[in-house]
């Protein structure tokens, strides 16, 4: 369910009423967009990878759960995040930047195999560039919900609860 005003408030980059006392996004598809934000927001920080995927704290999955959250409903493995501006992207700048982390991720996951240990992607010759092409996509669409681009990952436990169904 959303929340919108007599004005679409889609198209103005502003955030709906609230569920529970967390934020709902005003896209469409907000729910496939948290989850897309989520992953790009793990797969952007090194640190994070290092304290939590490296140390096998529990709550937050591993490299495949993130990019399996990143592609899984919105098929981004076989076309252009394009094809989602209006329902889950607010513009095709953040298309394109979800686009080219998405290609960067897939092609070591494609290299390394879906079951590598975490630190077999950390340590391809890659991942700086697909961290930076994560990094560029969060930040766009975290300013873009007017989230802070810097606070810790959330839990899947806590992503299960944002996009719960009411």
């Amino acid at each position: 369910m959303t929340v919108q005003g007599s004005e679409n408030s889609s198209r103005r980059g502003r955030r709906s009423s609230t569920m529970g006392g967390m934020p709902l996004n005003d896209m469409p598809w907000w729910r496939w967009r948290s989850n897309v934000r989520s992953a790009l927001h793990m797969l952007s920080d090194p640190a994070f990878q290092r304290d939590v995927w490296l140390a096998g704290v529990d709550g937050y999955g591993d490299v495949t759960d993130a990019v399996y959250r990143l592609v899984e409903d919105t098929w981004l493995d076989h076309w252009s995040a394009d094809k989602y501006v209006g329902t889950i992207f607010r513009d095709s700048q953040e298309a394109a930047l979800v686009d080219t982390a998405v290609l960067r991720v897939l092609r070591i996951m494609h290299e390394v195999g879906p079951d590598a240990p975490v630190q077999t992607y950390l340590a391809h010759p890659a991942w700086p560039d697909a961290v930076r092409a994560a990094r560029d996509a969060h930040v766009r669409l975290a300013a873009g919900d007017g989230d802070d681009p810097d606070a810790v990952p959330r839990s899947l436990e806590a992503l299960r609860v944002l996009t719960r169904t009411a």
